[in-house]
């Protein structure tokens, strides 16, 4: 007997990642893209932009332990889905009142932040909500869904904002995240309390503290591969996130929707 992939709890998982994968993508991407057109100033843009990353590298990491110890839909999905939208709106408020830069600075590390968080509780969920034969292909269609959202995003991104500018994309995106995370109240997702006798964040460090003596004795080439890929995106980042918006729109005096394009075809090289 075969069993279907797309069951209704799966299925939500899946409409939930696109609506806010999809909108961090394009929030991430007129955002910044904004501040450059109001600022004018690339040494401005790339702080800002460096600033931003931080909180994911850092809670990609936290992210992944907090999918094994914590209640993935309600605390994770439906509350960081929920709280982006909060942000969105609250951003659209102070935009104008409060000083631009620590404005922007805020609330992309926030954005960056959940989307390092949310990203690893969704792929942790995967193995609840299908059959084992069908594990491969659900990770598939997660990941094809974050892979879309970085090639498609920006482009719709670039779209949106030479159409209507950054106040109704920030409108519309606060009604999908909203939307979402009331979608992802209805999904069931087995979640099994694990006991603690510690406060959360000696949990933490004892599981990342357990991660890193495991790949240092049993994956110790793992180290060699970070450290090469890193290297190579000490280069290749600062040129592909920074150095490229400004070469479309200021050197080359490009529409925002060409950027977008540009965006895009550097996601599908990718």
């Amino acid at each position: 007997m075969q069993t279907k992939l797309f069951r209704r709890d799966f299925t939500l998982v899946v409409i939930g990642q696109i609506i806010s994968l999809f909108g961090n993508a394009i929030l991430r991407f007129a955002l910044p893209l904004y501040l450059l057109r109001e600022t004018g100033s690339s040494t401005l843009f790339g702080v800002v932009t460096a600033c931003s990353f931080a909180p994911m590298v850092i809670l990609s990491m936290v992210g992944g332990v907090l999918a094994d110890r914590v209640n993935k839909r309600d605390i994770i999905m439906v509350g960081l889905d929920f709280s982006t939208a909060a942000i969105i709106m609250l951003f659209y408020f102070s935009l104008g009142k409060i000083p631009t830069v620590p404005l922007f600075i805020v609330v992309l590390m926030l954005l960056y932040g959940i989307s390092g968080t949310y990203q690893p509780s969704v792929q942790a969920s995967v193995p609840l909500l299908v059959a084992k034969e069908k594990l491969m292909a659900g990770n598939a269609v997660i990941n094809q869904v974050n892979t879309l959202s970085g090639l498609l995003g920006p482009v719709i991104g670039g779209v949106m904002f030479t159409l209507w500018g950054i106040y109704p994309i920030l409108l519309l995106s606060a009604v999908c995240f909203t939307f979402s995370a009331i979608m992802e109240i209805f999904i069931h997702i087995p979640h099994e309390k694990r006991p603690r006798e510690v406060g959360v964040f000696r949990v933490v460090g004892k599981d990342l503290k357990e991660s890193y003596q495991f790949v240092k004795t049993e994956k110790p080439i793992f180290f060699s591969v970070v450290f090469l890929v890193s290297i190579f995106n000490l280069v290749l980042s600062a040129v592909m996130i920074v150095g490229t918006p400004i070469l479309i729109t200021q050197v080359l005096g490009m529409s925002d929707t060409m950027y977008g394009f540009t965006q895009g075809a550097l996601a599908l090289g990718g």
